[in-house]
């Protein structure tokens, strides 16, 4: 599905109603829709009361305003969760994956030291309280524009692994060895078939793949690897 149809969201994680009233009407104000939660464990909730055929959230731009102190479990708690489950980016087969939900921390003045080290853990941002309607609207816009991306790079990956999927075992040998650059004829040779069997598996592998050369077909594998 293509995440562009659908609208960002942008979900707010603190246990005083005043400060989710007022981010939520500034939210709105400037066209952005919301949904709050008055602890880490009701967000948590949300996400493991998903539906099976839900497993890949979020599947629209989304971001996560989190406070860092809350009774009970507290926002840095929850981000770990978050990072396990994968949502926060990291490191995915040796590549950086962007976060699917970036996470804006909310801090009063003696957390900044707690949010600058889970910015180095792959928080999006802190913002620190009172903090300016305008600058955090901004962050928000750039996280969900993040967001986004690396919806479109899972889908990306997702559609790649499908399509090899649907290839033969050997048209997946011939594919290994087409990227490589190797002529037909050492192809053949390589996998004992005929140089006409390979004309045939490669022109099925570039039809499945959706390509028309080699080269393409490395990029589109070297770019869904990176992506």
């Amino acid at each position: 599905m293509n995440n562009s149809r659908k609208l960002p969201v942008v979900y707010l994680v603190d246990d005083e109603d005043v400060v989710r009233d007022a981010l939520g009407w500034l939210l709105r104000s400037r066209r952005l829709l919301s949904e709050g939660f008055a602890s880490a464990e009701a967000f948590e909730a949300m996400l493991d009361a998903r539906p099976e055929q839900a497993r890949d959230w979020p599947d629209a731009p989304s971001c996560l305003l989190l406070d860092v102190r809350m009774p009970g479990m507290s926002g840095l708690a929850l981000f770990e969760r978050l990072l396990q489950r994968g949502l926060c980016g990291g490191l995915d087969q040796g590549v950086v994956q962007p976060p699917l939900l970036p996470v804006i921390f909310l801090t009063g003045h003696g957390d900044v030291p707690t949010a600058v080290a889970a910015v180095k853990r792959g928080a999006f941002d802190f913002v620190e309280k009172p903090f300016s309607d305008n600058g955090l609207v901004d962050r928000i816009e750039q996280a969900l524009a993040l967001s986004g991306q690396a919806i479109e790079a899972r889908q990306q990956r997702g559609q790649m692994a499908q399509r090899v999927a649907e290839l033969t075992e050997r048209e997946r040998e011939v594919m290994q060895l087409v990227i490589q650059a190797l002529p037909n004829k050492l192809i053949a040779d390589q996998l004992h078939i005929s140089v006409r069997t390979v004309e045939v598996h490669r022109a099925r592998v570039f039809e499945k793949m959706n390509v028309k050369s080699a080269v393409e077909l490395s990029n589109l594998l070297r770019k869904s690897e990176a992506g």
